[in-house]
């Protein structure tokens, strides 16, 4: 394309260049502007109504040749850059969008992104910066040039058509969100995936209380209501407003985790493999087993219902994930002395 670019200014350089030395030309041969203007124009596109005046002399006749040569190879060429750019246009065009939709075949356990909205860009900005996979559903031209250029996977079409699904690669992904505006078109989309990919995961947003219910029997796992959302956190702003203006700002929450890092405080995740001996525990007995390195602060299970401040008695099945607070590095110790060599597998994350 900057090839084009550049042979399309050296080419209208070079023809106005050469128009301004034939009407000079002709000027110094005693004709007068205008006519000196009409005879190069019709010299140069070749309309041929004929002389002004007549070239009879050896210089005007030689100075006619390179008029016709010079101002003729400058359109050619002007011309010629024009074209090119259009043909890089159309091929580079068509180079992308065949690299894309390579790109899209080999995606797996990706994420599929409907909407390109406000929601959805905040979300594709944090999954870029998580480096999870994902591809962008989007039917207005607009946002599907806007994802292109930020450098997006886009796949465009309506989310609610089966084929656009598909051909986003539905049934080999393992996360849909859906954020469109229209609570129906997110139910319909939420139907459809379900049945295109029963184990998928799907995350809806719902403009109105009412329609969580019907999302989920749609098959939403998740719903997520922006506005009953943005209401809670307003009333919290009136009514712990120090504590939010703590934890919003960055210091805040970097002092709370230096705080924790201080006492050697850190968040751990223990995930249950097959066969492993805390499979059939309860949580006191994983508790008793740390011999107070730690406490268990949640319980996800395998279909990823949450439990937070789980019961003592409550018992840990395969799949599930045990969330910790302890010591920083007795966890790691805990593992290693009772169940690494067991398949209990460990999956540390600092806070």
């Amino acid at each position: 394309m900057r090839r084009s670019l550049q042979r399309i200014l050296i080419g209208t350089a070079f023809f106005i260049a050469t128009l301004g030395i034939a009407v000079i030309g002709y000027v110094m041969a005693g004709w007068t502007i205008v006519e000196a203007l009409y005879m190069v124009v019709i010299t140069i596109f070749g309309v041929g109504y004929g002389e002004v005046r007549p070239v009879n002399t050896p210089f005007l006749r030689l100075f006619t040749i390179f008029v016709i040569l010079a101002g003729t190879s400058s359109a050619v060429y002007l011309v010629g850059g024009f074209v090119q750019m259009i043909t890089e246009g159309e091929i580079n065009k068509a180079l992308g969008a065949r690299r894309m939709t390579r790109e899209i075949e080999q995606l797996e356990q990706h994420v599929v992104l409907c909407g390109f909205g406000r929601m959805g860009q905040i979300l594709a900005k944090r999954l870029a910066l998580a480096s999870l996979p994902f591809i962008v559903i989007d039917q207005q031209a607009d946002r599907v040039e806007q994802a292109s250029a930020l450098g997006y996977l886009v796949y465009p079409g309506n989310a609610t058509d089966e084929a656009i699904l598909k051909g986003a690669g539905i049934e080999r992904a393992k996360t849909l969100t859906t954020v469109l505006p229209d609570d129906a078109a997110n139910v319909f989309i939420t139907l459809t995936a379900r049945g295109l990919n029963p184990n998928l995961q799907i995350l809806a947003r719902g403009e109105w209380p009412s329609t969580e219910k019907k999302l989920r029997l749609a098959g939403a796992d998740q719903v997520v209501l922006p506005a009953s959302i943005s209401a809670q956190r307003m009333a919290h702003m009136i009514t712990h407003p120090a504590t939010l203006d703590f934890l919003n700002q960055d210091d805040g929450r970097r002092s709370l985790n230096e705080l924790l890092a201080q006492v050697d405080i850190q968040v751990d995740e223990l995930v249950v493999s097959p066969g492993s001996p805390m499979e059939g525990a309860t949580i006191g007995d994983v508790e008793v087993r740390g011999k107070g390195t730690f406490i268990v602060v949640a319980l996800i299970r395998a279909d990823g219902t949450t439990v937070n401040h789980p019961d003592q008695t409550i018992v840990v099945y395969e799949g599930d994930t045990i969330i910790v607070m302890g010591h920083r590095g007795d966890v790691p110790q805990f593992v290693q002395r009772h169940v690494v060599k067991r398949a209990l597998r460990y999956r540390g994350s600092s806070v």
